[in-house]
């Protein structure tokens, strides 16, 4: 596994490009299209936070530890949401891919779909990768109901796993995909996107 640089995917319905903080705006207005800050049991910047999530990205990108990226829709240009490789293990071609969040507006276009499709094509059939793993809190009913309709199987439970910042402890939950499962999973994501079964 290669080390991963800043790249461009694109797709039919969406473009993930490196993250700058010349997104900062169209962040914040993506962000605010149904305060999902308001989600305790997820991590999404405020509008007022949105500088400093971008800088902590890129300083975790310069570290090597995150590829991180802008999502942006393709029929308007408008900037939608966020999205990252994280956890990168180059010794052991894994990463993660999550941080991740999409404005409310978008949630079911098949964007997000097609934003998962581009990063898992890119981490098993360019990098190499033989895992993907994607983690989420247990109380997250919407994320990990998405993450299964990817195929992803569950790995397990990291109870107490972390603490947020309202000092409630995240009992998190791990998924992944391996290379042997990726062809099936692509074929699926496919024909999600092209029959418009896309969550």
């Amino acid at each position: 596994m290669m080390p991963i640089q800043p790249l461009t995917l694109a797709g039919e319905l969406v473009t993930l490009e490196p993250l700058t903080t010349d997104h900062h705006d169209g962040l914040v207005a993506a962000v605010q299209d149904g305060e999902l800050w308001n989600l305790w049991y997820t991590s999404v910047p405020r509008p007022e936070e949105m500088g400093a999530e971008i800088e902590r990205r890129l300083e975790l990108q310069e570290l090597g530890l995150m590829i991180a990226f802008t999502a942006r829709r393709n029929a308007d240009g408008r900037i939608i949401g966020m999205t990252t490789y994280m956890n990168i293990d180059a010794a052991n071609r894994r990463l993660e891919i999550g941080s991740t969040w999409n404005a409310a507006g978008v949630q079911g276009t098949g964007t997000n779909a097609e934003s998962k499709l581009l990063l898992l094509s890119h981490a098993f059939d360019v990098q190499g990768c033989i895992a993907v793993e994607f983690r989420t809190h247990w109380m997250n009913q919407q994320s990990r109901a998405a993450i299964a309709r990817l195929g992803a199987k569950q790995d397990g439970v990291l109870r107490n796993h972390s603490r947020l910042a309202d000092g409630s402890l995240r009992d998190t939950v791990v998924f992944s995909i391996i290379d042997t499962e990726w062809p099936t999973v692509r074929n699926g994501l496919v024909h999600r996107l092209k029959f418009g079964s896309s969550a």
